[in-house]
């Protein structure tokens, strides 16, 4: 069995020593669940790194939302280098779901945009899972809901190997079975294309292609091949050619599927007729015999997943397959920010219920699609067999259940809870713009949580007018565009950055000194005890770190908020004092994000400028296309917008040759 690596610079420090062992040993003594209460900047991600290599699972890792998902990947990708670290999210860049509006029959078509890039790296996790134990992944929500089954995923995989006897047809016929589609001009991520006795397939998980050389029926040589340019990297005796897609079904059950969907049909007309629903009923018919029509010449449908229970062959209300399927039997899952992470996959199923129950109701679906879902909560519960909780602010939920609690207060560092000070409403806006002033002059950072979207829009636009660089994060901006803002405040190309609930888990932004609550008095899940923490604690990885509460009265979480921050003050103030440690702000680098900017800018520059022939302009465009891809793929989003751009240029300059 393959074995974590952890490399890291960093040696234990603090408590954190004492909390790997005792979150190792509940672990190794076969305890289900067990809670990791760790502060802000306290290194709880190096806990959790080292509580992985300690136990030597694979391991899913689950976050609430995908930037920090972003964040945790690229933080573990550096902690085990050695290891493979897959990143597994919604696919979505715009998703619409199908929906009906009965108030005012109003009838929503799904609608979606999906993410290539982000795709393969769906594919690559599940495959790594596939082919290897040492695996981490780090996953959304997403990994809930409803995937193919991994019993189909793992037994369709091509194997070949030089030497073996293989008609070329076979293996064209085997891979468009497992959902590579040919297509002799493009070749793009999923695509295979077919010269003479020469197969090249370009993975649909890897930035790699294979080509596959045939004389008569036998394998006479397999390469890797740079897609681009073509030429041969490397040659191999035998490679596994996993699916293209996560959902394969056989022709059995293609054919099996029809026959229990015509059958659903028919009883589900004469529900709706013998209630009168006449209209329902008509437009049940045409819509559900439309799509059958459809898998049946081209073998697919638009919105296919409604059938998904019947193409796995799955009896009616079992759960369906997801992510959680595709590991083995023995593995971890640890759940960061556990207070907002499981209630968001509690909360899942009931909403997409809802949904479909309508659409049901009126006709557009057969009542199979509501197996086509996330996982109830007790459905998740019973999946994973071992659970780490991290936490700042555990619910009782995650407390009641643990066999152990393992807190980590003590900051390495020896950097203090940010003190809380109170301010009045009145003039809180003024006030607000002369400590940003300041703390701009001091070359320091702010963040400011608004109760709304629209607060912090037009708080943001104000504070703009006022003459602060200042933008605003919320759930309207897409993953990539979160990003950027967050990492444009780093690079002080923004003094300030408004938002409403996105500041406030797991963000490492040391460079923040001043956190703002506007309305802090206004009791209510934004403004809760749990809330008012987890946003105190963007200020806690700066020695000048500081929580400014515009409030008039002290709510209930407000004298908790500030005690539970006296009492960890104190735990800290005391460590620091015994080990003579003076405190000192948090120093990280905004990874690959200043350095290989710089040096790949130079370098893009440099070569724009000289007179390339096609072919060397060809090999340039394919090195920028491989550092984009990187670039992405290690969640450096906007350094792969700029390759991409680069690229376009270089075609144009290309086409305009001709």
């Amino acid at each position: 069995m393959s074995e974590f690596k952890l490399l890291s610079s960093f040696a234990p420090a603090g408590d954190q020593p004492k909390a790997i062992e005792g979150v190792t040993n509940s672990l190794n003594n076969g305890n289900r669940f067990q809670t990791l209460l760790g502060v802000t900047g306290s290194g709880k991600t190096f806990t959790m790194a080292s509580v992985i290599a300690n136990l030597n699972k694979p391991t899913l890792i689950i976050s609430h939302n995908k930037t920090l998902a972003a964040q945790l990947y690229a933080e573990f990708k550096e902690f085990f280098p050695q290891n493979a670290v897959g990143y597994f999210i919604s696919y979505y860049d715009y998703y619409q779901p199908e929906a009906y509006i009965p108030q005012t029959d109003t009838y929503i078509e799904k609608d979606s945009s999906i993410n290539e890039k982000i795709n393969r790296l769906r594919l690559a996790a599940t495959t790594s899972l596939m082919t290897r134990n040492d695996v981490i992944i780090v996953a959304s929500v997403s990994s809930i809901y409803n995937l193919g089954s991994p019993q189909e995923y793992r037994g369709q995989f091509i194997f070949l190997q030089k030497g073996q006897m293989l008609a070329r047809d076979d293996l064209l016929k085997r891979l468009i079975h497992i959902r590579y589609e040919r297509n002799d001009i493009e070749f793009l991520p999923g695509l295979f294309r077919v010269r003479g006795d020469t197969v090249e397939i370009f993975l649909a998980y890897e930035q790699k292609a294979l080509r596959i050389e045939f004389f008569g029926d036998e394998v006479e040589r397999i390469s890797i091949i740079n897609p681009v340019s073509l030429n041969r990297e490397q040659e191999l005796t035998e490679i596994a050619v996993y699916p293209a897609k996560h959902f394969l079904v056989d022709d059995v059950q293609l054919e099996h599927s029809f026959e229990t969907i015509d059958l659903e049909l028919k009883n589900r007309l004469e529900e709706l007729n013998k209630q009168g629903k006449l209209v329902e009923s008509q437009r049940l018919a045409s819509r559900t015999r439309y799509d059958m029509e459809m898998l049946r010449e081209i073998g697919f449908c638009h919105g296919v997943e409604n059938y998904s229970r019947h193409l796995s062959g799955r009896p009616p209300g079992s759960r369906p397959y997801c992510l959680l399927d595709y590991f083995p039997e023995d593995y971890l899952v640890i759940i960061d920010e556990s207070h907002v992470t499981v209630p968001q996959i509690r909360g899942m199923f009931n909403g997409d219920r809802a949904r479909k129950e309508v659409l049901v109701d009126f006709g557009f679906r057969l009542p199979s699609c509501l197996d086509n879902r996330p996982l109830k909560f007790d459905e998740f519960e019973n999946m994973i067999k071992q659970v780490v909780f991290v936490s700042a602010t555990p619910n009782e939920y995650e407390i009641d259940k643990s066999n152990r609690v393992a807190e980590q207060i003590i900051r390495p560092t020896g950097l203090v809870d940010p003190k809380v000070t109170i301010v009045p409403t009145k003039n809180q806006v003024d006030d607000l713009i002369a400590r940003v002033k300041k703390a701009a002059d001091n070359n320091e950072r702010v963040l400011v949580t608004t109760l709304t979207k629209r607060m912090a829009e037009d708080l943001s636009r104000y504070l703009q007018e006022s003459g602060l660089a200042t933008n605003y994060i919320h759930s309207e901006l897409n993953a990539l565009e979160r990003v950027k803002v967050l990492s444009d405040l780093r690079k002080k190309k923004f003094d300030c950055v408004v938002g409403v609930n996105l500041l406030r888990e797991g963000l490492d932004l040391p460079e923040v000194s001043l956190v703002c609550v506007m309305d802090a008095d206004k009791e209510g899940f934004l403004r809760s005890a749990t809330s008012l923490i987890q946003v105190s604690g963007r200020a806690a990885r700066n020695i000048n770190g500081e929580v400014v509460m515009y409030a008039d009265t002290i709510t209930k979480s407000l004298k908790k908020t500030m005690e539970e921050t006296d009492r960890r003050r104190a735990i800290q103030l005391e460590y620091n004092k015994k080990h003579n440690i003076k405190p000192e702000s948090i120093k990280k680098a905004i990874k690959d994000w200043i350095e290989t900017e710089e040096e790949a800018e130079a370098f893009v520059q440099n070569i724009v400028a000289e007179d390339l022939e096609a072919y060397a302009r060809l090999e340039l465009i394919d090195a920028l296309e491989r550092k984009m891809e990187v670039a992405a793929k290690n969640l450096q989003f906007e350094k792969a917008i700029e390759y991409k751009e680069k690229i376009r240029q270089l075609k144009d300059k290309k086409s305009n040759l001709r």
